[in-house]
């Protein structure tokens, strides 16, 4: 009995162990959902494209609209970022498919076919597809004088009149499906090129035409001012990331509900004001002037550039001079400035600068100038745009900049958001807003365009100083889609409610190669203060708007004086830099 006893309670146990362990077994082979697949890899791998919008690597380290959204995204996930860059966008899609990348963050729109086989996420913005060509070329109007030309009997080179588009590209697709419509159209695919290399074939007149976004048109044009937009061959597109379609929502869910806190948050329209939010009216004129002055004046004064801007990208300043001076340094106007940097005598005199008219000391002042400015800004605003705040100080003065930001609290605006402030510069010159502001009247439409034109100045600066290295052979090989950047996840913010800010550069743990185009503002910024308290005189001029306190005061606002024409008179000669 008691051995039968026994029996049986080894049997009862070996039971219960089985179901035991087969319990576990099944758990264990239950499928994750793919945002604990991630979680438990402790890495987001996300494909991009490397250009001046989505991905690249400025003066800070790796940057981007779509690399700082997708940073925050892995803070979010607390895992670290791993980053795919790619100079042709055609790989990024086959890489999603087999499982390579876990998402794309690239700025593409959301096309017919890209929507059948991937899951879109929440839109931030839009592009249409436009036709391009060359200024002073023949302009078409529409698609049909493109096939009419093409087609003509009678014309000698029909092939002049190709449209060429990057091969397995969504502009393809979009020709594809025009084709239907329009059996006569012709066009060719370039297969080893990107889109860059067709915007700059056809800006050098070797293409006719291409198709490519709004967007990438508008920041190459900065670059190669000879591209112009004929039409439009698609309506507004919607821009978002994708991933893979499957019945797993974690992924998604989670994304949906990312974007609609950072938009709350202010942080989507902050990354698009600092990437885009310069692109606007295209002067072409002046940017052929600027480029011309790139290659004929630049040279001689970008010694300078780079040994003061010290914390700020060089290239930075080198377009706040030019659109101060034109890099002249005996610049002068009937207003009192004078120099490189056109600085007024009581500002030259506060940063120990003693002949304005000396290139060298010019710029150095300058600079140090553009850092107590800075340096006043309030913390409040994001590090990535209190340099924007600056330069409308540096040219309507500080205490009008403060003006338009009480300005836009009124108007229930962000007064720590450039894109909100600029909006209201224009109303400092209208009775009905000055009136109620503690400095008055101001040329704030003035201050806008300044800024906004230094903002393109250094873009164009930077693409074509990039555009002639790679003519020189000095950009190397090429990223391809198997080389890694894994980037550490930056910290969570730890003020609740504040937007983080994505501009601090994170740890690389491997290489990234550096790319050949840059599209960002500089992020250099000095170790900011507190804001200067108003000192009592400018409370005085509170009551007196008609005249402006000290620190309202514009660079450009001062008179002619005897100390201008004695030191017009006793000016040193322009120190030339030494070479590099």
């Amino acid at each position: 009995m008691t051995r039968f006893f026994r029996h049986t309670t080894r049997l009862i146990i070996l039971w219960f162990t089985c179901v035991a362990l087969l319990s576990g077994c099944q758990i264990d082979s239950k499928p994750k959902s793919e945002l604990d697949q991630i979680k438990q890899r402790g890495v987001l791998r996300v494909g991009t494209v490397n250009n001046g919008l989505s991905y690249f690597i400025g003066p800070d380290g790796p940057s981007g609209l779509d690399y700082e959204l997708v940073r925050e995204f892995a803070s979010e996930l607390g895992v670290k970022l791993e980053v795919k860059p790619v100079y042709r966008i055609s790989s990024l899609f086959p890489a999603l498919k087999r499982g390579e990348i876990d998402m794309i963050a690239a700025g593409q729109s959301q096309t017919k076919e890209r929507i059948s086989q991937f899951r879109p996420g929440p839109v931030y913005y839009y592009v249409s597809q436009q036709v391009v060509y060359r200024q002073g070329q023949w302009k078409p109007r529409n698609l049909k004088q493109i096939i009419r030309k093409q087609n003509d009997p009678d014309a000698t080179e029909p092939q002049k009149y190709l449209l060429s588009v990057v091969d397995d590209s969504h502009f393809e697709q979009t020709l594809r499906q025009l084709k239907e419509k329009n059996p006569d159209l012709r066009y060719q695919v370039e297969a080893n090129s990107d889109i860059h290399d067709l915007l700059k074939q056809v800006s050098e007149g070797s293409l006719a035409f291409t198709i490519a976004d709004s967007i990438e048109i508008s920041l190459a044009q900065r670059v190669y001012p000879e591209l112009a937009t004929a039409f439009e061959v698609t309506d507004d597109q919607p821009v978002s990331w994708f991933i893979r379609r499957s019945d797993d929502e974690s992924l998604y869910a989670l994304m949906i509900e990312f974007f609609g806190k950072q938009k709350q948050a202010g942080l989507i329209s902050s990354l698009e004001e600092k990437y885009i939010g310069h692109v606007g009216t295209f002067d072409y004129v002046d940017t052929r002037a600027f480029l011309r002055a790139i290659d004929n004046r630049l040279p001689k004064w970008s010694p300078m550039f780079k040994k003061y801007a010290e914390e700020f990208d060089w290239r930075l300043v080198a377009a706040l001079a030019y659109q101060e001076s034109h890099w002249n340094p005996r610049a002068k106007s009937p207003t009192g400035v004078r120099g490189m940097m056109m600085l007024t005598l009581p500002t030259a005199k506060s940063v120990g600068i003693k002949n304005r008219l000396n290139a060298e000391q010019s710029i150095k002042g300058g600079v140090k100038y553009l850092r107590k400015l800075v340096n006043r800004i309030p913390d409040s605003i994001p590090v990535h745009e209190k340099i924007w705040f600056a330069l409308a100080s540096y040219n309507m003065g500080f205490g009008h900049m403060m003006d338009a930001r009480r300005l836009t609290r009124s108007q229930g605006g962000d007064p720590d958001a450039w894109s909100d402030v600029k909006d209201r510069l224009p109303l400092l010159r209208k009775r009905k807003y000055f009136s109620k502001t503690r400095y008055g009247y101001a040329r704030g439409n003035e201050a806008l365009t300044y800024v906004e034109n230094i903002r393109r100045y250094y873009q164009s600066l930077i693409g074509h100083l990039d555009s002639n290295a790679i003519a020189a052979g000095e950009n190397g090989e090429e990223t391809e889609i198997d080389d890694l950047a894994v980037i550490p996840a930056p910290p969570i913010a730890e003020q609740a409610g504040t937007p983080k800010s994505s501009t601090e550069p994170q740890e690389v743990t491997e290489t990234v190669k550096k790319p050949t185009t840059d599209g960002s503002a500089s992020s250099k910024q000095p170790v900011q203060n507190e804001p200067v308290q108003a000192q009592p005189a400018a409370e005085k001029a509170a009551a007196r708007p008609q005249k402006a306190a000290p620190e309202a005061q514009s660079d450009h606002s001062q008179l002619n004086s005897k100390d201008n024409q004695t030191e017009e008179k006793q000016a040193l000669p322009v120190t030339k830099p030494e070479k590099n």
